[in-house]
């Protein structure tokens, strides 16, 4: 078993992944810029990925870094993201960490990828820039309570009796639960298999955004919400209608939708045989997310 630092401990996926790892037998430890608050397990340490200085101490001893941060929220995400990942690249070859596990977005190299994407595969470089080897796990939209995406799913079809949806709404994912996320991150730490590649991770289920909403609208009220396609509503138009309806602000809905353009879809299952067992369907990843809040 390994020393393993989790970066982002407190996120969406890191709450969940630090509890897995300790039952794995892993010593982990949970990096966070409020240590003195942190209630979950693990030991809490100080860093902040903006802030190359504070993370030679909390690399100290760590065989695998699990690097789960980004920048969604800011309207200069790209450049602050590649700043951290090349830091945090730095510091993690200084400590003499053995790997990086880092969750990055799925989509085809060759596709003309958003700046969301691109963003992702420049975060992937940088990380092994200094020499750790790093394992990628690329995933589309990951479905669980308290994720940015399925929220924003949830509070559409919770406060409209009707959808207007653009074009963009026909475009074709890979929504994959949580919990299957946890599972493959969890599976790849400290394992000789995964060093230095790149996996494609998706659920069991490829369907239109549009068909996610019906979906979990059918899951949710037991019947599908009404939706009316709008082709000319702009990525712009589509942030501030999503903002008014959701808790989703803004800058984060518009960089979430300018993504929504390109299909991504898993065409790799490698990760299947290093990390064996079948994916939840969409519909058992929405019922999960209710379950849980």
């Amino acid at each position: 078993m390994s020393n393993v630092l989790v970066t982002g401990a407190t996120g969406f996926v890191g709450k969940r992944l630090v509890p897995v790892l300790i039952d794995a037998g892993h010593d982990v430890k949970a990096m966070t810029r409020h240590p003195e608050t942190y209630d979950g397990p693990g030991e809490p340490v100080f860093g902040d990925v903006h802030d190359p200085g504070t993370l030679a101490e909390a690399l100290t001893d760590v065989d695998v870094a699990v690097y789960l941060v980004h920048s969604l929220d800011d309207d200069d995400f790209e450049r602050r993201d590649a700043e951290a990942a090349r830091g945090f690249g730095l510091a993690a070859a200084a400590a003499g960490a053995t790997q990086i596990v880092y969750l990055g977005g799925l989509g085809k190299d060759g596709d003309e990828l958003s700046a969301h994407l691109r963003s992702r595969r420049e975060v992937e470089q940088l990380l092994g820039s200094s020499g750790v080897p790093v394992t990628v796990l690329r995933a589309a939209i990951v479905v669980g309570a308290g994720g940015i995406s399925w929220e924003m799913t949830r509070q559409l079809v919770k406060n409209l009796p009707a959808m207007v949806v653009p074009k963009w709404a026909a475009t074709r994912t890979q929504p994959i639960a949580i919990d299957d996320v946890i599972r493959y991150l969890a599976g790849v730490v400290d394992n000789d298999e995964a060093l230095g590649r790149v996996f494609e991770v998706g659920g069991a289920d490829r369907l239109s955004y549009l068909e996610m909403l019906q979906q979990a609208s059918e899951v949710m009220t037991g019947k599908r919400v009404p939706i009316i396609k709008a082709p000319v509503l702009t990525p712009k138009l589509s942030s501030y209608w999503i903002s008014f309806v959701t808790s989703v602000d803004v800058t984060t809905g518009r960089n979430l939708i300018d993504s929504m353009g390109t299909e991504v879809i898993q065409t790799d299952h490698s990760i299947r045989d290093v990390v064996p067992g079948e994916p939840l369907t969409y519909a058992e990843a929405v019922e999960r997310a209710l379950a849980e809040g």
